[in-house]
């Protein structure tokens, strides 16, 4: 209850907020940390929530009657859990939610950071296809056309891509995209590649150290849907001017960062 407490003396809208609305929030927020078949009593949920047995209750209640809690049991052994009508509710908050307007004001923030013009794509029949960008103002402008779709082998956000797939996902991918070889750094051995994508996943962000282009570099990362999938990827994309190791870290860490905050929006709350 602290943490609530301090993040909403944070927040300037907090003065309008209404304190049952607030405790309702609190409670659904409690029932979500147990597991299936193990529900909360009144007195948990009191506990849980710094509220006295019968507030809980008559929230609890309250939340019942609109089908946002559910209850089994009788008298002592009575407990709660989340009400189907949440994942009704779900279902229609996420066909709301897409993937470009969520991504738009994080790329905003992430070419201001970075200096780069950064990028949304999905994957589409095995490419990276491009649907939206954010071009630097002013400075280097790079020639990154709408709609492209970007070999999964050797473009940032082909290869963030590619590296969420199993591996027989992404041979098969592979064997029909094929590894074209588009500069002298280009990947085109399988196993290189497979190697390469552990990688990957391991640093959480993809480096194409001009291996589409020459003279160009990219830094993609996953971003992931509420169930853990792969939604798309984002990128930044510059002139390599030999940029030096860390530096290349470093903006591999904004991007990462910036796509684990476009997850979260969508609803991904972690690997756990």
């Amino acid at each position: 209850m602290q943490n609530s407490q301090s993040q909403d003396a944070k927040d300037p809208d907090a003065k309008y907020w209404v304190k049952t609305v607030g405790r309702g929030a609190e409670i659904l927020e409690a029932l979500a940390t147990r597991g299936p078949g193990h529900g909360m009593s009144v007195t948990e949920v009191g506990q849980a929530c710094g509220i006295s047995k019968s507030a809980a209750f008559g929230i609890l209640q309250t939340l019942r009657h609109y089908g946002l809690v559910a209850d089994e049991g009788e008298g002592m052994h009575r407990r709660y859990r989340l009400g189907m009508t949440l994942a009704r509710l779900g279902d229609r908050a996420r066909s709301q939610v897409s993937l470009r307007d969520v991504a738009r004001p994080v790329l905003l923030e992430l070419t201001e950071a970075t200096s780069m013009a950064s990028r949304v794509a999905v994957l589409e029949d095995g490419h990276a296809v491009v649907i939206d960008q954010v071009d630097l103002e002013t400075g280097a402008r790079l020639d990154l056309r709408m709609g492209t779709r970007e070999l999964p082998h050797c473009s940032g956000l082909g290869k963030a891509l590619l590296a969420q797939m199993p591996e027989d996902e992404a041979r098969a991918l592979i064997a029909r995209t094929g590894l074209r070889r588009r500069t002298s750094r280009t990947i085109t051995d399988e196993e290189t590649l497979l190697a390469h994508l552990r990688d990957i996943r391991a640093s959480g962000y993809a480096l194409d150290d001009e291996e589409d282009a020459e003279g160009i570099f990219c830094v993609g990362s996953v971003v992931r849907d509420h169930r853990g999938g792969t939604a798309g990827a984002i990128s930044v994309t510059g002139l390599k001017l030999d940029q030096p190791s860390w530096r290349i870290q470093e903006i591999g860490r904004q991007v990462s960062e910036a796509a684990d905050r476009i997850s979260t929006a969508l609803g991904f709350q972690g690997e756990g």
